[in-house]
């Protein structure tokens, strides 16, 4: 048993206890006529300093084209979120599901765009040797936990969309830019989590 793993087990139970009302969500831009089901792999290196695995979607995609992700996608047909966030970590990026050793679940995330997504944690052996779907995955980085659940490396920033000003947290990592539903993803996540406990 990793100690990564242990604490961060603990502190995700811990964390999960209190009901936030206040989480970041893009439901009042929802598209009520088109809705699905997601999930994704918030998948967190076991090392001194953990990281998290993030994708570049290609600009040729439907749905949210060259943005950064985390390996996700839809639910298949009588699919659980937990099958089909390592599903889509092994299609995209040859992530093979016996590396992830799972956490849990954690808070819906609703987009604009009409999609569900249901965030699963886990923690995942250093330096795999990632191979990305070249239809699916521009390229993946890894960027430090600490980093991104740090609230202070945030910019707010807003634009106007679908009639009203919608907010969104953005950082800028080694040439990618993270933002809108990942970002938003990240920080729902950080408010469960004590970083200050998990890496003292």
């Amino acid at each position: 048993m990793s100690a990564l793993f242990d604490r961060l087990s603990d502190l995700f139970e811990k964390g999960h206890r209190e009901e936030l009302t206040d989480l970041l969500t893009d439901k009042r831009f929802a598209d009520a006529q088109r809705t699905a089901d997601a999930a994704v792999l918030i998948a967190v290196t076991d090392r001194e300093e953990p990281g998290i695995i993030l994708t570049q979607r290609p600009t040729t995609m439907r749905d949210h084209p060259g943005q950064v992700a985390f390996p996700g996608g839809k639910l298949d047909q009588g699919e659980t979120a937990i099958e089909a966030a390592l599903r889509e970590a092994e299609e995209e990026l040859s992530l093979d599901r016996e590396h992830v050793r799972l956490i849990g679940t954690t808070d819906k995330y609703q987009t604009g765009t009409g999609f569900e997504i249901t965030p699963v944690l886990g923690v995942v052996p250093p330096d795999l040797d990632l191979v990305p779907h070249p239809r699916e995955v521009e390229a993946w980085f890894e960027v430090p936990l600490a980093q991104v659940f740090t609230p202070t490396n945030w910019t707010e920033q807003e634009v106007f969309w679908r009639g009203d000003m919608r907010h969104y947290l953005e950082m800028h990592w080694d040439g990618f830019r993270i933002w809108g539903v990942t970002a938003a993803i990240i920080a729902n996540l950080s408010r469960r989590i004590a970083m200050e406990e998990l890496l003292p």
